[in-house]
This record gives C-alpha cells, structure tokens and sequence, in this order.
C-alpha cells in the first residue's frame, strides 16, 4: 500500500472520528442547563446524536461507498431538521464536516475501484 492510498484510506476514518468527538462536545451543554440527575439526562440525550454518527463510522469503516452514502444523508439531514432559515455558518459547522467525510469516502472507494482494474 502505498503513501497516497495510505492518506485516502485513513483521511475520512479519523475525520469520521474527530466529528464524533466534535459532536460529543455539545453534550456538555446539559451541565449548563440543568443540575442533579436532569442534567445527566440532558448529557445522555445530547449523545444520542454523536452515537449514530459513530455508528455511521463503524458501517462505513470496510465500506467505502456506504460510508459515503450514508455521511452525504446525514448531512442533507441535518439540512432539513434544522430548516433552511438560519446563517450559513450554522449549516457549515455540522453538514460541512459530514459532507467532506462522505466525499472522502467517496475519493477513497473511486480510487481503490480503479487500483483493482489494473
């Protein structure tokens, strides 16, 4: 395996990762909102988010093109939950990172599509 397959292999797997804990930090919110056992609650329920991210990463981990599939919904998804009325920095702080795991994904399953047929 050589240094660019390397790169494309394991870009999109960390980056999957990094938006996980990312996603984790939003959880600490709860501890701002509530006290005592609502504000554990509120932590639990704040990862319930990052938790089908991580599943979404472990599908994806040995399958390139359904990781990609499935970070371009989650993205698009998050789109449509949140409506379309807010500042493009909103948008691009959650479905931007989705969306650039899912096009490397999507990179990584080209490229190792082409490494067979030679």
């Amino acid at each position: 395996m050589d240094i660019k397959s390397k790169i494309l292999h394991w870009s999109p797997r960390i980056l999957a990762i990094l938006f996980v804990a990312f996603l984790c930090l939003f959880s600490f919110d709860g501890f701002n909102e509530f006290n005592g056992w609502k504000s554990v609650l509120a932590v639990i329920i704040h990862l319930a988010v990052p938790a089908i991210v991580l599943l979404a990463t472990i599908v994806a981990w040995k399958r390139d093109l359904t990781g990609a599939i499935v970070f371009c919904v989650l993205a698009i998804y998050y789109v449509y939950m949140v409506g379309l009325d807010r500042h493009w920095s909103w948008y691009a702080s959650i479905s931007g990172p989705a969306l650039l795991t899912a096009l490397l994904f999507f990179i990584n399953w080209l490229y190792q599509k082409k490494a067979i047929r030679k």
